[in-house]
């Protein structure tokens, strides 16, 4: 009799944990939608720049579903496009703290999710709090370390920081961690997304590019190295040319009171070649007629001011040629975009 009466209490009591399961269960997948529903309304006011709109829808989503660590992200993301950078304000900062105390609870959710990493190094990056950063940054690269455009990212954060250099030389007294200058890392970033794919000719473009604008003083030498090694990886890219002309003029150029005569015509030839090769690969290419216009202008009639008359003409013609390409270039797209029902 006992054994029936405790079968029958089980049997009540199993029935009412799994009506109690059933409840929970559908009250969650409730919530839940919820959740999913405010996330996407804010989700699209985010897309339309509506931040403050989808802040509120955001904080919904998470009143649903605390754990939903996109809502947090694109909440603090929200916060952070509100915020001004160096704007010390209360109202401001408040905006800073808010964005900052979302993203970090992402980050405290999933520590391994890429998008929360970059958006709270980010967040970071803006303060100008360089530590925090970059610890995020290079976090990045341990989770994904074949991944060549992890390390073109954290360069550019590098890059972001790099102290104005003087006669040509990093300033040293900006230094990092293990006293490395931000310019040193950003090199070393570059050279590693290199080395990761050296058969890639955009990390050569990539370095090339960092050392051209370098400033005060591009490192001219040094990002033509790197543009050569890019030709040899795609000899038919024009662009590939077009930047090597532009890096030789510029030196030309920007050097003219330092440079011998000579020197300086031997740069505006190597110029002319690249420029003429990227021409020659594809003759719609607008930008090269326009600098070819101004080697002939300002190296080669300065260089010889007795045939400056000829060699302005030439830059003429070349300055002509320029804006026929342009506005083919122009009618090209304009027709591309009519096609596609864009315009």
């Amino acid at each position: 009799m006992l054994r029936k009466s405790t079968n029958t209490v089980l049997l009540i009591l199993l029935v009412l944990a799994v009506i109690f399961i059933s409840t929970s269960c559908g009250k969650l997948k409730i919530s839940r939608l919820k959740a999913s529903h405010h996330f996407n309304v804010g989700n699209e006011l985010f897309s339309n720049k509506k931040y403050r709109n989808a802040i509120k829808e955001y904080e919904i989503a998470l009143s649903h579903n605390p754990d939903l660590v996109e809502a947090f992200r694109f909440l603090g993301e929200s916060y952070k496009n509100l915020y001004k950078p160096g704007v010390d304000t209360p109202e401001n900062m408040e905006k800073a703290d808010r964005a900052l105390e979302a993203l970090v609870r992402a980050y405290e959710i999933d520590p391994e999710n890429k998008g929360v990493i970059y958006s709270l190094g980010d967040m970071y990056d803006k303060l100008r709090k360089f530590e925090e950063a970059e610890k995020l940054y290079l976090r990045i690269i341990e989770l994904e370390p074949t991944n060549m455009n992890n390390y073109y990212v954290v360069a550019e954060f590098y890059k972001r920081h790099v102290a104005v250099r003087i006669s040509g030389t990093p300033d040293e007294k900006e230094e990092g961690e293990e006293g490395k200058t931000p310019f040193r890392k950003a090199e070393e970033m570059y050279l590693r997304r290199i080395e990761t794919d050296p058969y890639n000719p955009q990390g050569y473009a990539y370095i090339a590019q960092f050392y051209d604008e370098q400033q005060p003083s591009p490192m001219f030498d040094e990002a033509n190295k790197y543009h050569e090694m890019r030709i040899k990886l795609e000899p038919d890219n024009p662009e590939a040319w077009y930047t090597t002309g532009v890096n030789r003029f510029s030196k030309a150029y920007r050097l003219q009171n330092f440079l011998p005569k000579q020197e300086r015509l031997e740069l505006g030839e190597e110029s002319l070649k690249a420029l003429m090769k990227a021409l020659e690969i594809n003759p719609s290419y607008p930008e090269p007629y326009a600098y070819i216009n101004m080697v002939y202008r300002n190296i080669h009639a300065k260089v010889y001011p007795d045939r400056a008359e000829r060699y302005n003409r030439e830059a003429d013609l070349y300055q002509e040629k320029f804006k026929e390409a342009r506005k083919k270039q122009a009618d090209r797209r304009r027709l591309e975009q009519e096609l596609r029902g864009e315009r």
